[in-house]
């Protein structure tokens, strides 16, 4: 969960200094959600995320010097420079890919399930998505396929409250996107999204169905982002959508502070401990952007290839 939180924090810092192309999607605030689901994983299971996805590839266990060098658009990183800050991928982890466009990676993680059907493995896909896309035509297409088969794909819905700027309740009929799972026959379970714990044991016993050949789970873990929709290295002044006391509430819900909390309470760390991996985790968040600045951008060649016709 550090690693994220300081990969964002430091992303951020550098696109304010222009140092970055494009703009930043990122999830501070998240990383409970995001590591419990991943770390329920095995190395060769499926993962597809988002355009917010910077952590997703992180909690599965990819380095961070290949995707820092990404968002600077270095041929050193995940994709050569060639996707960035959406685009990340790392197959080699079982990453499959991100994308800006909402939803769009639902289909492919079905394709993923499939895949380990006709091939005969016991691999799972785990599908991240956030609350805007469960209004779109691909969360219904998904889920509905993937019921019908009874594929190995768990669906986790990152319901941070807001599709852009714009709150759930203006867009969405019911309280709960879990809910849906009803109209397709498979389970549907709301959790507590800062909770790391939580995550972990409800996305283990769903990786534990789909390996089973019980068929997919749809999870929505409610949490939320600290920082803005997005970054960009120039002027940005977002609407007023959001109240200070709502950020405060969850703020005061750090999924990062209420597990570090828990295991000084149980004795398992202490305070020596917690500011030692907090200075580990920096030191390779300095030693990743090093890596990036450092590296050769892309030739002009790079262009033709990688190209399907």
């Amino acid at each position: 969960m550090l690693r994220i939180r300081l990969f964002e924090e430091r992303a951020s810092r550098l696109i304010a200094q222009s140092k970055l192309p494009g703009v930043l999607h990122n999830s501070i605030g998240q990383e409970a959600e995001t590591v419990g689901a991943c770390m329920a994983l095995r190395d060769d299971d499926y993962m597809t995320g988002n355009h917010r996805s910077h952590g997703h590839p992180i909690g599965k266990g990819v380095a961070l010097g290949p995707l820092m060098a990404e968002l600077f658009g270095k041929k050193t990183g995940v994709c050569r420079g060639k996707g960035g800050s959406m685009h990340l991928a790392a197959f080699s982890a079982g990453s499959l890919g991100e994308s800006g466009i909402v939803g769009s990676l639902m289909p492919v993680a079905v394709g993923a399930g499939l895949s380990a059907r006709l091939r005969g493995t016991d691999q799972v896909c785990l599908c991240f998505f956030g609350d805007g896309a469960a209004n779109c035509g691909p969360f219904h297409e998904s889920l509905n396929l993937a019921a019908i088969w009874k594929l190995p794909v768990i669906f986790l819905c990152e319901n941070n409250r807001y599709a852009l700027y714009t709150p759930q309740a203006q867009t969405t009929a019911i309280e709960h996107v879990a809910h849906r799972a009803k109209a397709y026959d498979i389970p549907g379970i709301v959790v507590d999204g800062q909770d790391v714990q939580v995550v972990y044991n409800t996305v283990s016993s769903a990786v534990a169905r789909a390996r089973s050949g019980l068929g997919p789970t749809l999870i929505e873990a409610k949490t939320y982002r600290y920082c803005e929709h997005y970054e960009a290295g120039g002027p940005h002044q977002p609407p007023n959508y959001r109240s200070d006391s709502e950020i405060a509430e969850w703020r005061a819900r750090d999924p990062i502070e209420i597990f570090s909390t828990r295991l000084l309470r149980q004795g398992q760390l202490t305070q020596v401990d917690v500011d030692a991996i907090r200075m580990e985790v920096e030191g390779e968040i300095d030693e990743a952007v090093a890596f990036a600045e450092n590296s050769a951008v892309p030739e002009p060649h790079a262009l033709f290839e990688d190209l399907f016709v």
